[in-house]
């Protein structure tokens, strides 16, 4: 029977899930919370680099603040240990996520032609998700549907924010060159020239993701990852409905705005799509002069312009089977960007090819710098600058303000190695706790609930009250339901077994049996022939002195009847 495999002490790895040309995804139990989630463990090309390891782990970080319906949430990264078949052991880097009931989109896709409307449904949930990261200040650098769910309710859940930019910014491996390459159907311009990016190319790769739900097929496509890297650069994609003529054609102008080539020519935020796209459901469809005056705004007016500079790049691929699957070219100034895309591949290449595998980071020391008092985000990034890996741990603590660095160990000053994790221990502020409710308890109930929400039994006042036995709650000084900081006092009001009674000689009988009865007192009476009569008859003593008597006594009063 195979031994239960579990990661960190914590995580327990049940069956696989999923496979993508990073990580293997399985389901999981958090032993210590009770909870199932889904656990993506890296490959072990990309876990025997250590300066990758470090980078996937900052982005699995970053990734895990980010907290949106339409998010996957990232709830952990860590790292484990194995041991190889050869005996020696090796790094297990892994994401532990929440834990979606659904499919892929990209198996959505597969399975035939998709409606209009959950287009429209779908690529709206992968916007928002969008403009949250982007706020947020996260690109995702790898929009395409096999990284989007659609749950079993028909939520979208975009996944694997942050961990782009890990193997963009660390591809050291063919594997993980490969692993970036293979994405190249979801590529932005800026992305195939290796330039840097913003949001805008997550705006773009959206629209990739729109035109393949319209259209059953992506806009570029190629028998090599070079061949659609150069189509992404180069060409003009036909307008969805020339695809698939069920297309409405207001949504041509849309698809074809965000497959600008020209960052500056798209959608400028996921807002601005999001209300193209509102905009079809009501807009009138384009005419065929809009669409080419769009068209030649977007993509140049002569797609065929640089046909002899496409036949020189095809030349200078090593890639003898890259095969055009569009119309032509824009303008001439992108040749140029392409030609030195072609250049940097067969450089990276050649580079790959002739590093040492398995290269270690420089084994010199780094200081861990004083982040006390900083906000997390910002000790974050210091310890990132010198090559070293935050690992939160928060904390109550009274005296730094919530948010902000308590400390860290090892210590500020201490020397340690490049890529080691620093643990940093973060304020969560005054320890708050809730108010239980008390009123109805009994005295020693209520001080036992105090007691075991963390807060301080105060003063205790008697109150009179005909109905509560003695000791029963009967208010408190902190509401019910509150939060307040641990440790409060709460004062309480409960009930002293007693009730005041006035009096009641000089009243009549009746007058006096009223005011007795309403304080829940049992009246008895008894006639006295010694003393002159009255009419009506008169209270001439009472049994129990005026004063706090106990509830529910029984009182006799006596009024005279005469001789």
């Amino acid at each position: 029977m195979t031994a239960e495999r579990v990661l960190a002490g914590r995580y327990r790895v049940d069956e696989p899930i999923g496979r993508g040309g990073m990580a293997s995804v399985f389901r999981g139990f958090d032993l210590t919370l009770g909870r199932q989630v889904a656990i993506k463990v890296l490959d072990p090309e990309l876990a025997g680099d250590n300066s990758f390891r470090t980078r996937f782990r900052l982005e699995a970080q970053a990734a895990s603040r980010m907290a949106h319906p339409t998010i996957v949430r990232v709830f952990d990264a860590g790292e484990d240990t194995e041991r190889a078949s050869d005996g020696t052991t090796r790094p297990v880097p892994f994401i532990v996520m929440e834990l979606v009931h659904g499919r892929l989109l990209k198996d959505i896709i597969a399975a035939g032609p998709v409606p209009v409307d959950d287009t429209l449904r779908y690529v709206d949930g992968i916007l928002e998700a969008l403009e949250y990261s982007h706020r947020a200040g996260v690109v995702h650098r790898d929009i395409k549907p096999g990284n989007v769910m659609i749950t079993d309710t028909g939520q979208v859940k975009v996944m694997d924010f942050g961990i782009a930019r890990a193997v963009a910014d660390g591809s050291a491996t063919v594997a993980e060159t490969t692993a970036i390459i293979g994405t190249a159907s979801y590529f932005s311009p800026e992305q195939a020239k290796g330039e840097p990016v913003d949001a805008r190319a997550d705006l773009y790769s959206t629209g990739v993701v729109l035109y393949e739900l319209l259209t059953g097929r992506t806009p570029f496509r190629g028998e090599s990852p070079v061949a659609v890297a150069y189509q992404h650069v180069s060409e003009a994609p036909l307008p969805p409905s020339e695809v698939n003529e069920t297309v409405p054609r207001a949504l041509d102008a849309v698809a074809l705005r965000a497959l600008a080539k020209d960052p500056f020519q798209r959608f400028q935020d996921a807002a601005g799509f999001r209300e193209a796209l509102d905009a079809t459901v009501d807009g009138r469809s384009p005419t065929k002069r809009q669409m080419g005056a769009l068209t030649s705004e977007l993509y140049g007016p002569n797609p065929r312009q640089a046909a002899e500079t496409a036949r020189s790049l095809r030349q200078l691929s090593t890639d003898t089977t890259m095969r055009r699957t569009q119309a032509g070219p824009p303008v001439a100034w992108i040749w140029a960007g392409v030609a030195i895309l072609a250049v940097l591949l067969i450089s990276v290449v050649f580079w790959v090819m002739t590093i040492r595998p398995g290269a270690e980071v420089p084994g010199n020391a780094r200081i861990v710098p004083d982040v006390t008092g900083m906000t997390y985000e910002r000790a974050n990034g210091e310890l990132a600058d010198v090559d070293l890996l935050a690992f939160r741990v928060d904390e109550d603590n009274a005296e730094v303000a919530e948010g902000n660095v308590i400390r860290t160990d090892p210590e500020a000053g201490a020397s340690v190695n490049p890529g080691q994790e620093i643990r940093v221990y973060v304020s969560r502020g005054q320890e708050m706790s809730t108010v239980p409710e008390l009123e109805g308890l009994s005295r020693s109930a209520a001080a036992t609930a105090i007691s075991d929400a963390g807060l301080v039994l105060g003063t205790i006042t008697e109150r009179n009250d005909p109905v509560l036995a003695a000791g029963t709650v009967m208010d408190a000084d902190q509401t019910a339901g509150a939060s307040v900081p641990t440790g409060t006092v709460v004062n309480l009001v409960v009930a002293s077994g007693e009730v005041a009674i006035n009096d009641v000689t000089g009243y009549t009988i009746d007058a006096a049996t009223r005011e007795l009865e309403d304080l829940q007192l049992t009246v008895a009476t008894q006639e006295d022939a010694g003393c002159p009569g009255a009419n009506p008859p008169t209270v001439a003593s009472q049994s129990l002195a005026p004063g706090d008597v106990p509830i529910n006594s029984t009182i006799t009063l006596t009024y005279c009847s005469g001789s």
